[in-house]
């Protein structure tokens, strides 16, 4: 079974929008989402400096726009769509996967993108909070010391890449007190995503909400709540409300993909972080990171190859 995958915030980098543009229609389209995000997203996503796109109210908006473009080129022949298996996106990624699904149509993935990053970016402007990556460490006793200085595990990466959040002086004292054998890094984010912190971003979008059309994905949809696939429409979007104060299990979605049966996994641009995690963690996994229209032959063979494996099981 072949899944595609959508990145979460930070995958970004300056400029990486650019070589998408030379596609037919690349450029209306972002255009046309500009006008929704309220955002200029081509010059944001071929002009726009690294501190720029860092900011979380340009980069959500800026990281759906690009997954809807890409998915968009690789789509262009629908026939290819009925090919995938199941998609997941890691955080603000899964606004992507469920417009990929069928859930959101592409202009109101973009309106709930623009309401969470102000939503977040707000949250966070309230308390000093940040993000620190685990990395290592014995799994209890990570988790009794983010327990002990009052931390969340924010995000479970799996194969024991764990992102601790908090305020900055909880995240401090972790630091000052770190699990043995473990490796922290400090995060260039502006606040603790997934946690109580956001929780006015919540607010903000339970009002959004009920003024969207939704639609059952028509592909499996595997949720960052629990690893779940989700065959409700209405519940997609309950989750995609609720998650952004709630922590990403993004370990619990890779173990229902294996299970689904997943053969390879093409992750849209800007690409690289989740099929580095999936190589990891899901041996003998194909993986694509699509980061560029060069690859695009190359990932419409990998759908055509797993797609015709499936058909023939």
């Amino acid at each position: 079974m072949l899944v595609i995958v959508a990145p979460g915030q930070g995958a970004q980098t300056p400029g990486f929008l650019s070589p998408w543009l030379e596609l037919d229609g690349a450029a209306d389209r972002l255009r046309q989402w500009s006008e929704v995000a309220g955002l200029d997203l081509v010059r944001y996503g071929t002009e726009a400096s690294e501190e720029e796109i860092k900011d979380t109210a340009v980069a959500q908006p800026l990281l759906v726009a690009a997954g809807l473009v890409t998915s968009g080129a690789l789509f262009a022949d629908a026939s290819f769509t009925a090919l995938v298996g199941a998609v997941a996106g890691h955080s603000v990624g899964e606004i992507t996967a469920a417009a990929l699904a069928g859930v959101l149509s592409a202009d109101d993935a973009l309106a709930f993108v623009r309401e969470r990053s102000l939503g977040m970016a707000e949250a966070a402007a309230v308390t000093a909070t940040g993000m620190t990556a685990v990395l290592g460490g014995d799994p209890e006793e990570v988790a009794a010391k983010l327990a002990e200085h009052g931390v969340t595990a924010a995000n479970n990466n799996g194969g024991g890449q764990i992102v601790a959040a908090g305020t900055l002086e909880q995240l401090a004292a972790l630091k000052d007190d770190a699990p043995a054998g473990a490796r922290l890094i400090p995060l260039k984010v502006a606040g603790a995503f997934h946690t109580e912190h956001m929780a006015p971003g919540v607010t903000r979008l339970e009002k959004l909400a009920p003024t969207l059309s939704v639609a059952d994905p028509a592909m499996a949809y595997v949720s960052n709540k629990d690893g779940e696939v989700v065959g409700s429409g209405a519940e997609v979007l309950a989750r995609l409300v609720s998650q952004v104060s709630n922590p990403v299990r993004w370990d619990l979605c890779m173990e229902t993909l294996q299970q689904l049966g997943a053969t390879a996994v093409i992750e849209l641009s800007p690409a690289g972080t989740l099929t580095n995690l999936v190589k990891r963690n899901l041996k003998g996994v194909a993986t694509l990171a699509l980061k560029t229209p060069a690859e695009l032959d190359k990932a419409r063979a990998l759908l055509a190859e797993h797609g015709a494996q499936e058909n023939n099981a």
